[in-house]
């Protein structure tokens, strides 16, 4: 993509992104409700125009090439499933519409479901299976005509997080083993950081930073997308003694960056405590900090007003140039 804007009206979706995505490789479109991501993919698909800008296979424009010849494939967050059709003639669709012979699809589709963890599905009606099933034949029949590039529009986010934390990791495989240039568009940071191999953050119509999910993680460009990520405080990094931390650097952190330590070497007064997921976390007043917040393994109760130790956990830790 390159310099792409997609317009309705007098209102800007896409403001003049620029991407690359390199031959096998997944690329996470990581951004909030509303900024663009998904028009930006149906202007990969073709089925928005830009308005200016272009998109480009392997060097040759797309501007001429309608949908159905362009090779690419889609999964959408609800499957969308034929419901007349068992799993079998869901995944062998794309198959029958190449015209592949009945036993080349036959063993496309038992490779595929096997692929997936569906093995001996293929007589299944659709509306039998749960909804990971279903997103796993949604992704099957995605798959089938080997697209050359695949597009997937927040697949799993209609799903509850324990399922979509299994599935996501299971996606990350099968797309890598099968060698699948992918663009995948999410919402949600953990995903985002299990399948792609690189991640690009998007807000208003623009990407404000495209790297690998750990430089990312640990580098964010600015505050905006530091925030975005769920960092919320932000400090001198040499108020938190950081090794090897450039005196100009300012260290954002998130309620797990600081740990209750008797150890620690920062003290501080806590404001107040709430328990959830195994662990306590607590509001102090850091010396020179302000308030923040910090994690305590167990259960243990700490009286407000008391005063704890705390000491910093380099990983959950980014550095921002001032």
């Amino acid at each position: 993509m390159r310099h792409l804007v997609v317009r309705y009206g007098t209102t800007t979706a896409v403001d003049a992104v620029s991407l690359d995505i390199d031959p096998g490789a997944v690329v996470g479109l990581l951004g909030p409700s509303g900024c663009g991501k998904s028009t930006l993919l149906r202007a990969v698909t073709g089925l928005d125009q830009p308005s200016a800008g272009s998109v480009c296979w392997n060097g040759a424009d797309l501007a001429d090439v309608p949908v159905h010849r362009r090779g690419f494939g889609l999964m959408f967050q609800d499957g969308q499933l034929f419901p007349h059709r068992d799993v079998g003639g869901n995944v062998e669709f794309g198959l029958r519409m190449a015209g592949v012979d009945r036993a080349g699809r036959g063993r496309r589709v038992a490779e595929l479901l096997e692929l997936v963890g569906l093995a001996g599905f293929a007589r299944r009606a659709v509306t039998t299976l749960s909804g990971g099933e279903q997103q796993r034949v949604a992704l099957a029949r995605a798959l089938a005509p080997r697209p050359r590039l695949l597009l997937l529009d927040e697949p799993l986010s209609a799903l509850d997080r324990a399922l979509r934390e299994r599935l996501a990791a299971d996606l990350s495989s099968i797309l890598a083993r099968t060698r699948t240039t992918a663009l995948y568009v999410t919402h949600d940071h953990d995903e985002a950081f299990t399948v792609a191999d690189q991640v690009a953050v998007m807000a208003d119509g623009r990407i404000l930073q495209t790297d690998p999910p750990d430089r990312l993680w640990r580098h964010p460009v600015d505050r905006r997308v530091a925030v975005f990520l769920g960092y919320r405080w932000f400090v001198p990094a040499t108020a938190l003694g950081l090794h090897g931390a450039p005196a100009a650097c300012t260290a954002a952190l998130r309620p797990e960056s600081l740990v209750v330590d008797p150890a620690g070497p920062l003290v501080a007064r806590v404001v107040d405590q709430r328990f959830a997921r195994g662990a306590s976390t607590l509001r102090v007043d850091v010396g020179g900090l302000g308030e923040v917040e910090a994690r305590a393994p167990g259960a243990d109760l700490f009286p407000v007003g008391g005063c704890v130790q705390l000491r910093v956990d380099p990983a959950a830790v980014a550095l921002l140039d001032r």
